[in-house]
């Protein structure tokens, strides 16, 4: 699989455009090719021209297309996905559903990672939308890497690394060795 699909904790931010993923699953962007891609960092942003996009710049993918966001007073996103605002110059009464993030949840083997860090669709179609994923608005996943752990990996790495590097040149000076017998055994 080259990467782990194990949830990170999820930190509180208050920001309501923060979501993070529950469980498995990924939020659909627009990649700079213009192709469907998935993520789980959930820093979004709406843009001066009202696009919702991640912190790269990249646009969230809705259920039909790019989510975009007309002048709002506030906004916050559902559980769900859907993005809600209480549109400019309305009363918190007023409140308009504009959109619903498309969250999928692919088997791990219909998924790669690719060189933009973002997850890309084994086949030549986007995955489905999974009514099923959920998000934790106001909220942001922290990186699900155990630091300790990969340190003591990284040194067993290193470590055998080293021993190999050891036994080559080993190998190297038997062979030094072995050559200069043969030629004072052949003079």
């Amino acid at each position: 699989m080259g990467w782990d699909s194990s949830q990170g904790a999820q930190q509180a931010t208050g920001n309501p455009l923060d979501i993070s993923v529950n469980g498995s699953g990924f939020i659909a962007v627009q990649d700079v090719t213009g192709q469907e891609a998935y993520t789980r960092a959930g820093d979004l942003h709406v843009d001066p021209n009202g696009q919702l996009l991640t912190a790269t710049g990249l646009q969230v993918m809705g259920d039909n297309g790019p989510i975009s966001v007309p002048p709002y007073n506030s906004i916050s996103v559902g559980k769900d996905g859907s993005v809600t605002i209480v549109p400019k110059g309305q009363t918190a009464q007023t409140v308009s559903v504009v959109g619903r993030i498309k969250l999928v949840n692919p088997p791990a083997d219909q998924v790669t990672r690719g060189a933009d860090g973002l997850f890309h669709s084994t086949s030549p179609d986007p995955v489905a939308a999974d009514a099923a994923t959920t998000v934790t608005p106001g909220t942001l996943e922290a990186s699900n890497v155990n630091i300790a752990s990969s340190m003591v990996n990284m040194i067993q790495l290193a470590r055998q690394f080293d021993m190999q590097i050891k036994s080559l040149h080993n190998a190297d000076q038997n062979a030094q060795s072995t050559t200069k017998l043969l030629q004072g055994s052949s003079g």
